[in-house]
């Protein structure tokens, strides 16, 4: 493992990454957000969403550089006195596993049917591709929130982990097109290649040419795609929830904290929703700017 991370430090990636000053910055917000959020029951001061540790005297506290604010708060607290900063790193902690998990089905579902739309093309590729327009056609929050509505409609009094599950389903059902789109257009290309030609004359069976020879020749742009699509993903989650069709109102993410928190903003109570908007605005943007870097590392034009 040590060798393994040695030659990709030592690689054209690994010195792009040291090379890049915003790539690097992006890398370690980001890695501490994930920490924080990961590790929120030992990092976060406070267990936000302990019903037995809420104390309502302590509701809409000011932060504490504040003058009414306390250092028991730092980031100062909401209508039921939850204290604001653990509230983000658990918070974060939803957003995230939302953002990443829809991400990953998205990979699977979006790569396996581009890969069969690209390399058997026919009527395959006529359904999928128009199966892909048809998605196109639709606004992806609008089918996010479709999806989302009627899995809590018809699931109402389903449990946290149910509820998240449809969410990342319903982020997924948007997301799989661009990778389809992309595998295809790649995969149409690598199966007039030599070497897939060779292994077609050597009796290896298409799914075998497509796991073990094709598949590595079209990641590229994919994982690309992927780490800009995880701050996509975490914005349809925190929309969703901001819209009450998200997570549930018992685990809240960053999008539930914002819309809470809007509710006081023009009474005064403005730190409810910024310091969550700023949360929700930093970990995209790390994420973005990791995937532009990552774009232009693996483009090979631009060595």
């Amino acid at each position: 493992m040590n060798s393994a991370l040695a030659r990709l430090w030592d690689s054209d990636v690994g010195y792009s990454f040291r090379s890049s000053p915003v790539a690097m910055a992006a890398a370690i917000v980001a890695l501490i957000c994930i920490f924080c959020s990961v590790f929120a029951g030992f990092v976060a001061p406070h267990n936000p969403f302990d019903l037995t540790t809420l104390e309502l005297s302590d509701a809409r506290l000011p932060p504490a550089w504040a003058a009414e604010g306390s250092t028991k708060y730092l980031l100062g607290t909401d209508d039921q006195g939850r204290d604001i900063l653990s509230a983000l790193m658990y918070g974060a902690r939803i957003s995230l596993a939302v953002g990443f998990a829809s991400v990953m089905l998205s990979v699977v579902l979006g790569v396996g049917l581009g890969l069969l739309a690209g390399f058997y093309g026919g009527w395959i590729d006529a359904a999928l591709m128009r199966l892909c327009d048809v998605m196109l056609s639709f606004p992806a929050i609008l089918v996010a929130l479709l999806i989302a509505g009627v899995g809590r409609a018809l699931f109402p009094n389903a449990q946290d982990s149910l509820a998240l599950a449809v969410l990342i389903v319903s982020i997924t059902l948007t997301g799989w097109v661009q990778y389809a789109r992309t595998v295809r257009g790649s995969t149409l290309v690598e199966r007039n290649k030599e070497y897939v030609q060779a292994a077609r004359v050597t009796g290896v069976t298409p799914m075998r040419i497509m796991r073990r020879h094709v598949l590595p020749n079209v990641m590229g742009p994919v994982l690309v795609l992927a780490t800009i699509q995880v701050a996509t993903a975490i914005i349809t989650e925190a929309t969703l929830s901001f819209l009450g069709v998200g997570a549930p109102p018992t685990s809240p993410s960053l999008g539930t904290l914002i819309r809470i928190g809007n509710d006081y903003l023009f009474s005064g109570e403005w730190w409810i929703t910024v310091f969550p908007g700023v949360m929700l605005v930093t970990i995209s943007l790390s994420v973005n700017l990791l995937g532009d870097w990552l774009r232009d590392a693996l483009n090979p034009r631009l060595r």
